[in-house]
């Protein structure tokens, strides 16, 4: 049985997956990998984390989610034993929005837990919003340290592994929800052209699409997995 690996988003918690979870149906092995709560920790740094999580034996097909695809490309790209397959969600292999760039200099001042849950809600969910997520949303995000979301969100601000996701060989799927108010398409454009071999497979739903459609989005995963030799 294929195991899937799955990287967290910004909260780095992995507790936001288990609608995915659910709907995959026990078809794969599932093994989350968990960010520290605290600590300024770099991409460098959660790839090294994330490396230890990865499963010793058997096949596995990473998945990066929104802000770990970064992570989830770098493991990938490193040829790890295993490794059949790579599936980014959400994400992007550069900083999506440059303007913002110049953000990273005074990113440590900004008030990163003060944002209204309400304002986090409209960027990640939108229309699609429940109260069951909302509720699933701050709880995640709640153990997880001013600290650590600042050092997260200059690592967005300052990646570009596009280099090295060009050297990933294995067989890639992107699954793009198309009411992102998150990554714009200009990031999915952008691993397109990286590696056009990538499976493009398009979704109506938000940023947070792993939770508002999990069975829509464990579908195309589990297609996408079947097909691995």
């Amino acid at each position: 049985m294929l195991t899937i690996v799955l990287l967290p988003g910004m909260d780095g918690s992995g507790d936001l997956f288990q609608p995915l979870i659910v709907a995959l149906d026990a078809e794969f092995n599932v093994q989350i990998v968990r960010y520290p709560a605290d600590g300024a920790l770099d991409y460098e740094a959660l790839e090294k984390h994330a490396r230890l999580s990865l499963p010793r034996d058997g096949q596995f097909v990473i998945l990066g989610e929104s802000f770990s695809g970064p992570v989830a490309v770098s493991l990938a790209a490193s040829r790890p034993p295993g490794l059949v397959g790579l599936i980014l969600c959400c994400t992007f292999v550069r900083n999506p929005h440059p303007a913002f760039a110049k953000l990273h200099s005074c990113a440590d001042l900004l008030p990163v837990k003060l944002a209204p849950l309400a304002l986090l809600d409209w960027f990640l969910l939108g229309r699609y919003s429940t109260r069951h997520l909302r509720s699933a949303l701050a709880a995640a995000l709640a153990p997880v340290s001013s600290r650590a979301l600042r050092a997260r969100l200059k690592a967005v601000l300052s990646v570009d592994v596009t280099s090295e996701f060009k050297t990933v060989e294995v067989p890639i799927l992107y699954l793009q929800a198309e009411h992102d108010r998150v990554v714009p398409p200009s990031a999915t454009r952008h691993v397109m052209l990286a590696q056009p071999a990538t499976q493009l497979v398009k979704m109506p739903g938000p940023h947070f699409l792993l939770q508002a459609f999990p069975s829509q989005a464990a579908q195309a995963i589990a297609a996408f997995m079947r097909k691995i030799p």
